[in-house]
């Protein structure tokens, strides 16, 4: 995302534009011709404006004014990240973006579940996954599961955050639901000393410091790392995580290039749901583990360790005034592992835990390019891109026993090796957009991209029988998909701008859901793997109304109203839920609507944002899932659990003395169902009812800061401090229906119950910290 100062041009209107204009303005005008009345008519040569330059792609050319396009963007930029002081950027989301929200599943601060509209980018293997993430134009969507992992993400060193809504194809695979492009800092957008220390609650210890140069002859460098410790506020929660990111790259005249060298390594636990009460045939609750003990876990030890090594090459051309080449090529190698203890499936007196491990190595490249221009009333741009991969994974599982405090210990056994997978992947796309004038206030943006994919796999599977390895026959499947786009965005004079929007993509199964889709031979996650029967690629399509409305230069409406309907939607129908068995299948069809609304404004030293976002998201199809223990006959209309209908958030910040600020913030969401009892039931083929659904909650943050001198660059020291969840508010974002197998205080008995899990959100925490610019 870029800023600068343009001028707005009126060409000439072909027959055909005219045409259009008289098509489409009356239909676009029909919600706001009264406001737009009142105003006095445009001037024709308005006055010079800065506008925010939006990629329309993961390599964004030379962008188009936000203003211009038919769908609801949100872009960020460094200082509303620095001003916001979250604890990372997940967070940070969570906090400010309309639409956005993160469940604690796992418990770890950079393991969040986030959902944007109700489709997630997560580090669960098993989520259905719908975002799309590129960091500089790098998918990191891992081959393996389409999964996000956020802890390998340098966001010291983001420049910039723009979250572009719905289905749109430019983005490329598994844009269903969005795509979050980041870009990061180089020496010549972050200049001199950079650097932030902060500690406080759990334990908690992180340290961020970079460096970035340039000369006149060109050159610029730039590098940057960061560490982070802690104990973590549940018990066996510690984590640490460390990046590295350094850039060096030269302009001359046209041309301009960066090669950068990420590496990042992370070493976290994240011990998921805990039981809060068990039920009895009436639906009776009676505490458990976590009323006990609000940092209680299930089971220990559920650690993951994530390294990633990755060397880019970005670099653009300004072929002539109005004409730019930009091209991208990559290498990313990333590992993981993973420990976990859990209950066994088939538990004996000497023998009723398991601990199972898992590897996972991938090895992916790519390469894009892109042609991007404005010819006369057009505003183009023309790509490609290329991305191959290759995943190995493997898993054991050892007989063990449970420990007093719930820890797994592996038994004298040897562990037994299980499923192993070697998969390959490749995914070629060609592209083209255009946003074309069609008015002076008028402009239609058309988008069109063919998606081609391979997925490939070759398994190994373990007999239950004989216990003797099979390999089964390598498996290959291809998809293919022409994905359209079209929409509009006028602006009325003197008013706000009006904009619609059509747009169609699609995902394809990854060698995961692949090798686990025969309900006959179910697996675990992310451990057993099976040969299994075609999955269908999942399509998606959006349509989305809205306004933009600068009501003054000191007030800003924003709202959008979206439908996102899936085809074929790729769940994971689970077996049980604490041993992590189940099966991927398609389900016919699933849809998300709502409305976002977002307001901005600023009255003297006070700056504010609120944010409100309705969501309903339904299965639409009659069909029987898989939850934890249970199976459940959905209908349509059947709400999908874990996503709060209403959602609210409020920030402030008050500069009340020079060097001063203060500021804090709200978020109030809804009760939303919990897995396993989107029908109400408790048990199969029982006619009563109970809602489990978790109830709504509110959090409060706040956060002071001080420069002691303060300067229109906002170089020197700053010093802040933040508390979050000042009330000490207990809540929960995430719960499913599952069986346990320990007492109220955490004693084995190896006779299951039903219970309730849930995902417990932190308590009251305190941090400082200073942050130096130089």
């Amino acid at each position: 995302m870029r800023s600068r100062t343009i001028r707005a041009r009126q060409p000439r209107l072909s027959p055909l534009a005219g045409l259009l204009q008289r098509a489409v303005l009356p239909a676009l005008a029909l919600a706001a011709t009264q406001a737009g009345a009142q105003e006095p008519p445009a001037p024709a040569q308005p006055p010079a404006a800065t506008v925010e330059i939006i990629g329309t792609s993961p390599l964004p050319g030379q962008g188009v004014d936000r203003n211009l396009l038919p769908y609801a963007t949100q872009s960020v930029r460094r200082e509303r990240l620095d001003e916001a002081q979250a604890d990372n950027l997940i967070d940070f989301m969570n906090r400010r973006l309309p639409g956005v929200q993160v469940n604690d599943v796992q418990g770890s601060p950079f393991q969040g579940d986030l959902t944007y509209r109700g489709f997630r980018a997560s580090p669960l293997l098993g989520a259905a996954q719908g975002l799309s993430v590129y960091v500089d134009g790098v998918r990191v969507n891992e081959p393996f599961g389409d999964v996000v992992n956020w802890d390998l993400i340098p966001e010291f060193s983001v420049n910039s955050l723009t979250l572009v809504p719905g289905a749109n194809p430019a983005f490329g695979l598994n844009t269903l639901g969005g795509a979050l492009s980041l870009t990061t800092h180089t020496g010549l957008t972050a200049p001199g000393l950079r650097g932030e220390l902060s500690f406080g609650s759990f334990g908690r210890k992180r340290a961020d410091l970079s460096y970035g140069t340039s000369s006149d002859d060109g050159w610029h460098s730039y590098v940057a790392g960061s560490v982070f410790d802690e104990n973590g506020w549940r018990d066996h929660s510690e984590g640490r995580l460390g990046h590295l990111l350094a850039k060096v790259g030269h302009r001359a005249g046209d041309t301009e290039w960066d090669l950068a060298l990420q590496l990042g390594r992370s070493r976290l636990v994240g011990n998921g749901l805990v039981p809060a009460y068990t039920l009895d045939d009436d639906g009776a609750r009676t505490p458990d583990l976590y009323v006990a003990r609000r940092g209680a876990v299930y089971t220990h030890p559920d650690r993951t360790t994530n390294r990633l090594a990755q060397l880019n090459l970005n670099a653009r051309h300004q072929l002539d005034a109005s004409t730019e080449l930009a091209a991208l090529a990559y290498v990313r190698h990333s590992r993981r592992d993973t420990v976990n203890g859990d209950q066994a499936d088939d538990p004996e007196d000497d023998a009723n835990a398991s601990f199972n491990t898992t590897r996972t190595r991938q090895k992916g490249m790519g390469a894009a390019l892109s042609l991007s221009g404005k010819s006369g009333a057009h505003q183009w741009q023309l790509g490609t891109s290329i991305d191959a991969s290759r995943t190995r994974f493997g898993e054991t599982e050892q007989e063990g026993t449970f420990t007093p405090d719930r820890g797994v210990a592996p038994g004298d056994e040897e562990a037994e090796p299980g499923a192993r997978v070697t998969g390959r992947s490749l995914a070629f796309g060609l592209y083209g957009t255009d946003t074309w004038q069609v008015a002076p206030r008028t402009h239609v943006t058309g988008t069109l991209r063919w998606n081609h994919a391979r997925v490939s796999n070759q398994l190994t599977s373990v007999d239950d029988d004989t216990g003797e390895e099979r390999v089964r026959p390598n498996e290959k499947f291809r998809y293919n998909s022409l994905n359209p786009a079209l929409g509009v965005a006028h602006r009325l004079e003197g008013g706000p701008t009006l904009f619609a929007n059509l747009a169609r993509n699609n995902r394809v199964p990854t060698v995961i859901e692949l090798g686990c889709a025969d309900p006959e031979e179910p697996c675990r996650l992310p451990a057993g793997l099976q040969a299994d029967p075609y999955l269908k690629q999942v399509v998606s399509r959006t349509a989305e109304v809205g306004m933009r409305w600068p009501l003054s230069r000191a007030l800003q409406v924003n709202v959008a109203a979206f439908r996102t309907v899936n085809r074929d939607d790729i769940l994971f129908r689970s077996v049980s839920a604490t041993s992590q068995q189940g099966y991927f299948e398609n389900f016919d069809k699933t849809r998300h609507q709502g409305v976002d609304l977002e307001l901005q404004g600023r009255a003297g030293a006070l700056s504010w944002s609120a944010g409100y976002s309705f969501l309903q998201a339904t299965y639409e199809a009659a069909g029987l899932l898989r939850q934890g223990e249970r199976n459940i006959a959905v209908t349509p209309g059947t709400r999908i659990a874990g996503l709060p209908r209403h959602t609210l958030k409020l920030g402030a910040d008050w500069r009340f003395a020079p060097g001063w600020n203060l500021g804090g913030d709200v978020q109030l969401l809804s009760r939303r169902g919990t897995a396993g009892n989107e029908d109400g039931r408790i048990e199969d083929g029982e006619d009563k009812r109970v809602d489990l659904g978790l109830p709504g909650y509110a959090v409060v943050n706040l956060r002071a800061s001080w420069r002691p001198q303060a300067t229109p660059q906002q170089r020197g020291w700053e010093l802040w401090a933040k508390v979050n969840n000042v009330f000490d508010r207990r809540y929960e974002n995430f719960a499913a229906l599952a069986g346990t197998v320990f007492d109220a205080s955490g004693n084995y008995t190896g006779v299951e119950r039903d219970a309730v899990f849930v995902a417990p959100g932190a308590p009251r925490s305190v941090f400082v910290g200073a942050r130096y610019r130089f």
